[in-house]
């Protein structure tokens, strides 16, 4: 039963994230540019909410917290070298710097990533259902505005948009075998479980800080932050939500 959960979230994570994505690039421009900063803001606090409000209190709960934070602060030193790699990119324009790669190498990056989140996804079920909903509705809410920005991408490489659907969509499928791996492992090495939650938690924290709220930063009008603000709320009480749930 827990497996199914495992496999249902992770497919729901990854193809319902490219199939929200692709929703989304069928509507007008003006209108695609005004919801994904929305989408991105409450991203921003599904991935706050998830990591501060589940990951780490239940990761805390199982471990010492010295050997919990250490590997949290461990995991943000690893995901700032990826990033540095280009292999941990999270942007959500097509003019980022790193747009400037081939799309070869950013549909890997975002394979590399989507197999991170299947880990993710299936520690967090390995712990609790209500903590494996609320952290897969967090990665769902994150890689919709991502698969926007890699769909923009591969459209301008000269990609035609079914290729570029499909290839998002193999990329996306990696998800899987991350959950799959993760569930065969820790199922048989439980003890691990908190610290991979840590790392998790440092994952959600790194993209949230690092990568979107800058982002957030360029608009700066009162009426942007307000708006901003009211959806990274959002984020954060849609989790706390699931959590209470729990």
């Amino acid at each position: 039963m827990l497996l199914a959960w495992v496999i249902g979230f992770s497919l729901l994570g990854s193809v319902g994230a490219v199939v929200g994505a692709g929703a989304m690039l069928m509507v007008p421009g003006a209108v695609r540019r005004r919801v994904v900063p929305a989408l991105v803001s409450y991203a921003t606090g599904t991935l706050l909410g998830a990591a501060f409000l589940g990951m780490l209190p239940m990761a805390l709960s199982q471990a010492p917290a010295r050997a919990v934070m250490t590997a949290a602060l461990v995991g943000i030193v690893v995901f700032f070298v990826l990033e540095k790699l280009v292999l941990w990119r999270h942007c959500h324009e097509q003019d980022c710097p790193g747009h400037g790669r081939a799309a070869p190498l950013i549909l890997f990056g975002d394979a590399l990533h989507n197999f991170v989140d299947g880990v993710v996804i299936a520690a967090a079920f390995l712990t609790s259902i209500h903590l494996g909903v609320a952290t897969s509705l967090a990665v769902i809410a994150h890689e919709v505005p991502q698969e926007v920005g890699d769909f923009g991408i591969l459209l301008d490489s000269g990609y035609g948009r079914g290729r570029a659907l499909l290839l998002n969509t193999l990329s996306s499928l990696a998800t899987l075998p991350g959950a799959l791996a993760a569930y065969l492992w820790l199922g048989a090495v439980r003890q691990v479980a908190p610290y991979i939650l840590a790392v998790s938690a440092a994952s959600f924290i790194y993209i949230a800080t690092a990568d979107l709220i800058p982002g957030l930063h360029r608009q700066l009008t009162a009426r942007a932050t307000l708006r901003q603000l009211a959806m990274l709320l959002a984020g954060i009480a849609t989790i706390a939500l699931f959590k209470l749930g729990g």
